[in-house]
């Protein structure tokens, strides 16, 4: 039992109790950039594209970008776009609450995504269930559902 003790030391001089890890193991450091306020931002196809709205916070994983959105330049694609922009404006707000022009471009996204959304409901149909209310009969089980349906082509 004696064999398996180890020296871990109680308290540093910091005042912060340290912790114990093995000889072998890696220190690393996390890394976060900070946003300053008003920053550049994607256009909607381009954010959703490349995951982000903020081009300085671009870090793509293993250099690697993304470049192909298989729903640009279709209805669908420019709806998910809208959405995609109003939760990344969303989580800027969270900590940037002064930024007016990011509140503006919030509330005139989501004025966007509304008209857009009830255009798109009822051309294509519904995108979830709330939008038999925008009907004039239940047509949540009718096909084509948007996955199903090639909106370059107009094919199923």
């Amino acid at each position: 039992m004696d064999s398996l003790k180890r020296d871990v030391p109680a308290e540093g001089a910091c005042g912060y109790k340290c912790g114990y890890l093995p000889d072998c193991a890696p220190l690393a450091t996390a890394w976060t950039p900070m946003q300053q306020e008003n920053p550049p931002m994607y256009e909607g196809c381009e954010a959703l594209t490349r995951g982000t709205l903020f081009p300085g916070l671009d870090l793509p994983f293993k250099n690697i970008i993304n470049k192909s959105n298989p729903y640009a330049g279709t209805p669908l694609g420019e709806l998910m776009a809208l959405w995609f922009i109003i939760k990344e404006l969303q989580l800027y707000l969270d900590t940037h609450k002064g930024d007016r022009e990011a509140l503006k471009a919030l509330q005139e996204t989501i004025a966007l995504e509304r008209e857009g959304h009830r255009r798109y409901v009822k051309l294509y149909g519904p995108l979830n269930i709330t939008d038999v209310e925008l009907a004039d009969c239940y047509s949540w089980v009718d096909g084509p559902w948007p996955w199903e349906y090639d909106e370059r082509t107009g094919k199923k």
